[in-house]
C-alpha cells in the first residue's frame, strides 16, 4: 500500500471486486457499473469515476497493471490484475457487515450479489448483519414505545425505520433458508461416501 493510504470508499471496493473476479480493462468494468450493467443495478458508477478508482486502487497497492488491450480503432486499454493485498483486502470488507443502516439497502446487496459473482459463501456475512440488525430494532422497539403522541411525526418515522430493518432481516432470513433448503437438496443427491 502507499505511504499514506487515502480511504477507500465504496465506489472503489466495487472496482476491486469486479477486477479480482478476472483482470480487467476500465471500459468493461464501467459497462458492468453503467446503469443497465449486471451491477450498475445495485450500485452505478460513472465511466470516469472507475477510471480514479482504478488509478487509485493501483495506487494503494491493491491492483497492478497486467498487460495492455490493443484497440482496433481506439486507444490501447490497460488491463489491470488484483495483487495478492487487493484479494485479502476485498474478502475482508466483502465479509464485514454494514455499520450504517441506512447504507443496508444498497450496499448490503452489493456486497451479497459479489460475494455470489465471486464464489464467496455468503451465510457469515448474512449472520453477521442479522446479529447487528437486532439490537437496532429493539432500539427502535423502545423508541416507539417511548414516542411523545403529541409529536405524529416522530413515530411514523420511527415506525418506518423500525419496517425497514425488519425487512432487511426478513431478506436475511429468507436468503439463509433458501441457501440451508438447497444445501439439503444438495446432500440428498449426492451419492453416499465410499466406505474403506
Amino acid at each position: 500500500m502507499s505511504e499514506s493510504p487515502q480511504e477507500i470508499s465504496s465506489s472503489d471496493w466495487a472496482v476491486l471486486a469486479l477486477v479480482a473476479e478476472a483482470p480487467s480493462h476500465g471500459w468493461a468494468i464501467a459497462t458492468q457499473l453503467a446503469r443497465g450493467g449486471e451491477v450498475g443495478s445495485i450500485w452505478s458508477l460513472g465511466r470516469p469515476i472507475v477510471y480514479h478508482a482504478l488509478a487509485h486502487l493501483e495506487q494503494e497497492g491493491l491492483l497492478r497493471t497486467a498487460g495492455l488491450e490493443r484497440g482496433s480503432r481506439g486507444p490501447h486499454r490497460v488491463i489491470y490484475a488484483v495483487t495478492p493485498a487487493g484479494r485479502k483486502a476485498i474478502r475482508r470488507w466483502l465479509g464485514a457487515p454494514i455499520q450504517r443502516v441506512r447504507e443496508i439497502r444498497s450496499l448490503f446487496l452489493l456486497k451479497v450479489v459479489l460475494s455470489e459473482r465471486a464464489g464467496i459463501d455468503v451465510a457469515p456475512l448474512l449472520n453477521a448483519q442479522r446479529r447487528m440488525m437486532m439490537p437496532f430494532i429493539a432500539w427502535l422497539e423502545a423508541q416507539l414505545d417511548d414516542a411523545d403522541p403529541e409529536l405524529p411525526a416522530e413515530s411514523t418515522v420511527l415506525t418506518f425505520r423500525l419496517e425497514s430493518a425488519r425487512m432487511v432481516v426478513d431478506f436475511i432470513d429468507g436468503m439463509l433458508e433458501k441457501r440451508s433448503k438447497a444445501a439439503a437438496k444438495a446432500a440428498v443427491k449426492a451419492p453416499p461416501k465410499a466406505r474403506r
